[in-house]
């Protein structure tokens, strides 16, 4: 789309509305054949505010209210294998509760798409964010891309189903939101109008569908040593795939909104010495403590993976191949794994590089605990520290941990 043809769209007014109605008014517009959900905090804002659109009338959506999120995630692996588009969201516990189903989903190769708003998991109770639940599901087979704010909600959204149904993809796809920080928090959002939203995510037409009239194809049946190993092994190919139709999808959104995505974001990492690696909604407070470390003097820049699955490593490994020393973010732990997920994925994206960065773990925010500015400007003291001394700690740091 030429810039000539960009100026004439009239687009909607901005709106100011929090992460969770973004997505929901994304959803409205593209107007799934089926949402299936159950309440759980802090999802709740998405299927409410789409509840009002179908009572409204604004939607053909036909909406479910279940008993369980299982049933929920089940109602949709339903409904995409009958030939529908099907949506979900959930959080945290809520996730766990579908875990069985969030497998089925992609082996029986559904583009579904699930909006998961990150939530730390029990025991002890806890509603609020860490992405516990999101690594959870890392190795599932389902895409996942991080958003930092309700905007970036609003885009992956319009973009998540383009990817899951690509014939050289069909694997579901999560949207994954911090919970509150980016669900709750009320920010400008620019939306498409609802026809070119619509236009861009097109119809669903499945080549196979347990419905289809006069077709045969069976969804979900047995599988024992004879062709499972072959079947997990195409999974990996669609997973392989899915790396470069993000991509494209990307870069065609852009074109249409304005809005350039990448599969990684770079700041101030053209002459960086050191840098943190971060997931999600700390990417504001990150970009800030850099910003004060700049003006100290330090040479630091910072990398966001937005696509977390399949992981960007080509992406990760040029961004990262000028840098002395990497602090790896991660808001959850990997209980006895010798690193923390985020970190692991890092090791093995710069292992080849000819000068391999020092590496450094921290753990941060869990269970909702504030992030400010100073702590991440600590993380960059102690990456300073580790490229000094030439060595990587062994273990971890915990910020903020009292």
């Amino acid at each position: 789309m030429t810039t000539k043809q960009k100026a004439s769209i009239t687009l909607p007014a901005p709106l100011a509305i929090n992460g969770g109605e973004a997505v929901a008014y994304a959803m409205r517009q593209i107007d799934p054949e089926v949402v299936a959900a159950y309440p759980i905090t802090p999802q709740t804002f998405i299927i409410e505010r789409f509840s009002e659109y179908v009572a409204d009338g604004l939607v053909s959506t036909e909406y479910i209210n279940v008993e369980s999120e299982h049933a929920a995630l089940s109602a949709c692996v339903g409904a995409c294998a009958a030939g529908g588009r099907a949506q979900t969201a959930t959080s945290g516990p809520g996730l766990a509760l579908m875990f069985e189903i969030v497998w089925v989903a992609s082996g029986m190769r559904l583009p579904l798409v699930m909006h998961l708003c990150s939530r730390a998991l029990s025991a002890p109770l806890n509603i609020l964010c860490d992405h516990s639940d999101a690594m959870a599901m890392r190795e599932s087979s389902w895409i996942m891309m991080f958003g930092s704010n309700p905007q970036e909600a609003y885009d992956q959204a319009i973009v998540a189903p383009t990817v899951a149904e690509h014939p050289d993809v069909l694997l579901p796809f999560a949207n994954v939101l911090d919970g509150f920080t980016v669900t709750h928090s009320v920010e400008r959002v620019d939306v498409l109008p609802d026809e070119d939203a619509k236009s861009f995510v097109g119809e669903y037409e499945p080549e196979r569908w347990a419905l289809q009239p006069g077709g045969g194809a069976t969804f979900g049946g047995l599988d024992a040593n004879d062709f499972y190993f072959e079947h997990k092994r195409q999974q990996v190919e669609a997973m392989d795939n899915s790396l470069e139709v993000v991509r494209r999808q990307l870069d065609k959104y852009a074109e249409l909104s304005g809005r350039k995505m990448s599969l990684v974001e770079e700041y101030l990492l053209d002459d960086a010495e050191v840098a943190l690696v971060v997931l999600g909604s700390s990417e504001g407070m990150v970009r800030a403590a850099i910003d004060q470390a700049r003006a100290d003097g330090i040479k630091v820049g910072m990398l966001r993976v937005r696509l977390f699955r399949p992981f960007p490593v080509a992406d990760v490994r040029k961004a990262l191949s000028g840098v002395a020393a990497v602090g790896v973010l991660d808001r959850a732990i990997a209980f006895g794994a010798p690193a923390n997920a985020l970190m692991q994925d890092i090791v093995m994206a710069t292992r080849t590089l000819p000068e391999r960065p020092l590496l450094m773990d921290f753990v941060y925010g869990l269970g909702g605990r504030n992030t400010p500015k100073q702590m991440f400007r600590e993380a960059i003291d102690h990456v300073v520290l580790a490229k000094e001394q030439g060595a990587e700690p062994e273990s971890p740091a915990y910020l903020g941990l009292r």
